[in-house]
């Protein structure tokens, strides 16, 4: 079972003309980043510009796997963690086993693996310095940016 807190009220800073990158967080205190994919009792989901980010819901689940590295067949928990990050563009967690990336990779959510617990306030600090800088084709793609023309193209003249 898995619950939804929304902020009915949040707002968003005003408009820079570019989409926010929405980032999933797996998180069991709201304050860091600290659980792998399948034990996270919560996802901290926030919306991220190069000069801001806001809080925009936190999903909790009851039913977690335990971090032996094992999935249950049977009993599906990855599946309803997945859809629930349905529209996040960039997935970050301790640990994510292959078939869970797989299956979060086809939704259209990129996992990024941390080594150690880190507070959310630096993740979202580490977006924000990728989104002012060149971030990768998929994020540009993602944003809307036009792609960055190739490095052999900046200094060749005009041709006749």
């Amino acid at each position: 079972m898995s619950r939804r807190l929304r902020l009915i009220e949040a707002e968003a800073p005003a408009e820079t003309g570019e989409k926010p990158l929405r980032v999933a967080i797996a998180t069991n205190n709201m304050e860091h980043l600290n659980a792998h994919f399948g034990s996270a009792r919560k996802f901290a989901i926030y919306d991220v510009t190069p000069e801001s980010a806001w809080f925009v819901e936190a999903v909790a689940f009851d039913d977690v796997t335990g971090q032996s590295g094992k999935h249950d067949d049977i009993d599906d928990k990855i599946t309803p963690k997945v859809e629930a990050l349905k529209g996040c563009a960039l997935l970050f967690a301790l640990a994510i086993g292959g078939p869970s990336a797989a299956k979060v990779v086809k939704a259209g959510i990129h996992p990024i693996k941390r080594k150690d617990p880190e507070t959310i306030q630096e993740v979202l600090e580490q977006v924000q310095v990728m989104l002012n800088g060149t971030p990768p084709p998929f994020l540009r793609k993602i944003l809307g940016r036009p792609a960055t023309p190739a490095s052999f193209m900046d200094d060749e003249e005009e041709l006749v």
